[in-house]
């Protein structure tokens, strides 16, 4: 079995209840929430959330694979990791896969899980992540104070089209196993493997700054479908 885990804690600092404030027209969480749903490859979706309006929001959203449960305290604080909560629910859930699912992520889709998963099918390979290209010039400050290049020479600068560039993670999804999970007590392990999504994904929804980039990139998605 396959399952989607998308962990959303009531107690967002930086933006008070943000997985639940309306961004595009709906919740924020419903955006992935909805992606994980679409997705032929998950069988279950598990909302896990500390919070009562939370889970009444994502419960209205009536979406049949869509499951919410609960999550103690020590997994909810601000101190907890991700993979903590995602250790408690392989503890009390029967499943085979898991999709670790932020919804920090909007503009995430189903596609991007079933192209995510098709890697994860292929031979040997242990997990899966979501991540962009990037093709930026990156430096940083030496010990003597002064700034070097990290990625590229100075004397040699390349064309954007000649530069091969680098991947980042864009927090969207990861893909493993429950074995590989329990072992590794990590999201990613073993042999992996990168997805690569559309460069407007870069954005996470973190701070107050990224609300208003992420929700224009979202209705601008929505207006071409």
């Amino acid at each position: 079995m396959n399952v989607a885990f998308i962990p959303v804690r009531g107690g967002s600092k930086s933006i008070p209840l943000k997985n639940i404030k309306c961004i595009a027209g709906k919740p924020l969480v419903y955006w992935t929430v909805k992606a994980a749903n679409d997705c032929e490859c998950i069988d279950r979706v598990y909302v896990s959330t500390d919070s009562e309006i939370i889970k009444k929001t994502v419960e209205s959203f009536e979406l049949k694979k869509v499951i919410v449960v609960g999550r103690s305290e020590e997994t909810a604080s601000d101190t907890a990791s991700t993979e903590s909560a995602m250790l408690e629910f392989a503890d009390q859930y029967e499943f085979d896969n898991i999709f670790l699912i932020q919804a920090t992520s909007p503009l995430l889709e189903a596609e991007d899980l079933t192209g995510g998963y098709n890697l994860f099918c292929e031979k040997d390979v242990d997990s899966v992540f979501s991540a962009v290209k990037q093709k930026r010039f990156h430096w940083e400050i030496g010990n003597d104070g002064f700034a070097q290049p990290m990625n590229y020479n100075i004397f040699h600068r390349p064309r954007r089209q000649e530069f091969s560039g680098y991947y980042v993670e864009n927090g969207a999804f990861f893909i493993t196993t429950k074995q590989m999970l329990l072992q590794s007590r990590n999201r990613i392990s073993g042999h992996i493997k990168l997805y690569e999504m559309d460069e407007a994904s870069y954005f996470e929804i973190d701070e107050p700054s990224d609300w208003s980039v992420i929700e224009a990139l979202l209705k601008r998605k929505l207006s071409r479908k």
